[in-house]
């Protein structure tokens, strides 16, 4: 109710027209939103126009069995007169149920009869608290809503005892029945569902935005308000069109309903994926649902919009994953097909060596020496390759130990080489000399070398003139050691350098890499405690910069001294390839050790015998058996063949893989294929190492 009104109601009660007045309070209570906003106010004018200093709406609820329960639902009191300003009381129900009056008041209220007269002439608790409160007349209609008391209405002259005349007690009634009838239409279903939906406007997680025939806006939700930066006030009465729809949208339209109905592609009736714009111009992708309302002759479009960049961004990262994942499945796949691969290329790449060795060591002349060495040395690169591959991925915890980076960075260089020769590539290399030893995981450390590597060959594939790739190795005076990769291809370019190292971040045409590289291969160093970062190379080009840790130790940390085979003069020699085992059993020979072969396991019994054997060799996996179950077997029966016992694999990290599952005091030592003199000679050295009282 407004001012104006409520002092239009006071002139008519000014000039008599009591019931006049009432029926336009009964009109505005009626047109009210919200009854409860409005009565503060009619409870004012009643009060001061009837000349009374204070009026009560009282909410009775009924108890089952106990009565009713007494409440105050509003109230005014006249400031201005002594004594009236403390809030009006309420009656207990003790109080009623002990007063005869009040039990008699309470059974005439809901009658629907008057209560009026003077404090004067009351008994009992009700002039005591009357007088307490100044009250000298008193008048008080019933209040009904849905067939049943609700409450009452109350005013109060509180400066002298009065009569009360008929047009003021009708004006009350007609009060009364107007608050009665605001309730019951305020818990109708209509109005409940229209406040259901009205909270479920402004609580919705969506933006909701109404608009009418005009393109007008009507309605803007608190979400709506998050999303689009328009607070509701201002948005209020503004085109869709010129607020939130992309400027690049606008052209051809009249307003937003306009642009709603489409032109061969409507939206209204549709869910559908489209973009929008917010305050500050940012134009992002949403969800749309449009729906019609027709209310009486008017046209309103409701839109539900849900914002969908955060949508878009899991699925990004759930494609990342999967991607991953992918990524990971081939390595996994690709590491069994190589294991497979690397058992049957090692058995024959370990009889050409051994073979080539023999026949070096026997050679009859200095040119037949010449070739067996080229053999040997070509047979042992083509290991060295397949151990590499292997290596790199096969996906195995990083194991890190005392390594030669050298070592490391030229195994890389052969694994990448064929590449670099048919793209026409010049790879210059500069090693620091004698052994660069580091803590690492040789495995890993191959595989950085080999994934920069493999980089600036992508780089330099574009480019037109001479070609170069620069490795080195280096040591500083502060102990720290590590190597670089240059290139003279294009760069990379300035604006994405801070990004490079970020995993799927990939400046290569699609199909051409990953963008995991030089992610993973920051992580690997990083576990090494070390350092990766990229400088520009001048004058154009680029430079990775890998810097370690360096160990204590210079270039015999690696050498091996001779075997001490003093202790050691049979072994048995477990292998179903014949031609692996004779050449193993030849070059046990030159180092003055007897062998027996077996091709095939039977039993621990059976395949000892009575001899004496001081070590034995095992294939790991053969048909039917497999070295690490020999090996159980054997030591049950022989518990001091623990420290004698060799696997014999192509597999390394496969092996190591089982091995490490055993307890540390009792794990068989690893001779690689494909091995060569300098390999048997180490394994021999450490079982001798591990025999600690001599024979």
């Amino acid at each position: 109710m407004t001012q104006d009104m409520i002092m239009a109601s006071v002139a008519e009660f000014a000039r008599g027209g009591s019931a006049v007045a009432a029926l336009r309070m009964m009109r505005l209570l009626r047109q009210a939103p919200d009854w409860q906003q409005t009565v503060p106010e009619v409870l004012e004018t009643l009060g001061r126009k009837l000349d009374c200093h204070r009026a009560v709406l009282f909410r009775l609820r009924e108890l089952p069995g106990k009565g009713f329960a007494q409440s105050i639902a509003s109230y005014w009191v006249d400031a201005t007169v002594a004594g009236v300003a403390a809030s009006p009381t309420t009656i207990s129900q003790d109080v009623m149920e002990s007063d005869p009056f009040l039990a008699r008041l309470s059974t005439e209220l809901r009658q629907g009869k008057i209560f009026a007269g003077l404090t004067s002439n009351l008994n009992g608790f009700l002039r005591d608290d009357f007088e307490q409160q100044h009250i000298k007349s008193f008048l008080s209609v019933s209040v009904f809503a849905h067939g049943h008391l609700w409450g009452s209405l109350a005013v109060n002259d509180c400066c002298r005892e009065r009569g009360w005349a008929e047009n003021e007690i009708a004006a009350m009634e007609m009060v009364a029945l107007a608050i009665g009838d605001a309730i019951e239409r305020s818990f109708t279903e209509a109005h409940v569902s229209d406040i259901v939906r009205r909270t479920m406007i402004q609580a919705s997680l969506d933006a909701i935005i109404v608009m009418d025939e005009t393109g007008s806006i009507i309605e803007f939700n608190p979400a709506a308000e998050k999303m689009f930066g328009y607070t509701r006030n201002e948005i209020l009465g503004h085109d869709l069109l010129d607020t939130v729809v992309p400027a690049k949208f606008r052209q051809g339209y009249s307003n937003g309903a306009e642009y709603m109905a489409g032109r061969g592609a409507p939206m209204i009736g549709q869910r559908m994926e489209t973009i929008t714009q917010n305050s500050a111009g940012e134009v992002f992708p949403i969800e749309l649902t449009a729906t019609e309302i027709k209310v009486a002759d008017r046209r309103l479009i409701f839109g539900s919009v849900r914002d969908l960049r955060e949508k878009h961004r899991a699925e990004e990262e759930i494609n990342r994953q999967r991607e991953r994942l992918h990524q990971n499945e081939k390595m996994a796949a690709m590491g069994s097909l190589l294991a497979g691969v690397s058992h049957e290329l090692n058995n024959p790449l370990a009889v050409v060596v051994a073979q080539s060795t023999l026949l070096h060591e026997f050679a009859p002349d200095p040119q037949t020496k010449l070739r067996a060495e080229k053999v040997r040395a070509a047979a042992e690169r083509c290991g060295r390759i397949v151990k590499s591959f292997l290596g790199m991925v096969r996906l195995h915890p990083p194991s890190q130990g005392e390594m030669d980076l050298n070592n490391a960075v030229r195994a890389a260089l052969e694994v990448t080489a064929y590449g670099a020769r048919s793209s026409g590539i010049q790879i210059e290399t500069d090693f620091v000399k004698g052994s660069l030893s580091v803590l690492a995981d040789p495995d890993h450390i191959t595989q950085v070398v080999a994934n920069l590597l493999v980089n600036s060959q992508h780089a330099l594939a574009a480019i037109n003139g001479e070609k170069r790739i620069k490795v080195r190795t280096f040591r500083r005076d502060d102990g720290k050691c590590g190597f670089t990769v240059e290139d003279n291809g294009p760069g990379v370019p300035m604006h994405v350098r801070h990004r490079i190292f970020e995993s799927y971040f990939t400046t290569k045409p699609v199909g051409v890499g990953t963008g995991i590289g030089l992610s993973i291969s920051k992580s690997i160093i990083e576990r090494c405690k070390g350092r990766v970062w990229h400088e520009p190379a001048l004058p154009n080009g680029a430079r990775f910069v890998v810097e370690l840790p360096a160990m204590n130790g210079g270039a015999d940390s690696f050498a091996v001294g001779p075997a001490q085979a003093t202790g050691i003069g049979h072994a048995l020699i477990i292998d179903d390839e014949p031609d692996v085992a004779g050449a193993l059993a030849d070059l046990l020979l030159l180092m003055g050790v007897k062998s027996r072969t077996v091709p095939a396991w039977t039993s621990a019994e059976e395949v000892l015998g009575g001899e004496e054997i001081d070590i034995v060799f095992s294939d790991l996996r053969m048909p039917g058996a497999d070295g690490l179950m020999i090996f159980e077997e054997l030591t049950q029966k022989r518990p001091e063949l623990a420290n004698r016992f060799v696997l014999v694999t192509g597999d390394m990290i496969g092996a190591r893989a089982q091995v490490e599952q055993l307890p540390a005091e009792h794990r068989p030592h690893i001779l690689e294929k494909p091995f060569s003199t300098l390999d048997v000679r180490s394994v021999l050295a450490a079982v001798n190492e591990k025999l600690a009282v001599p024979r």
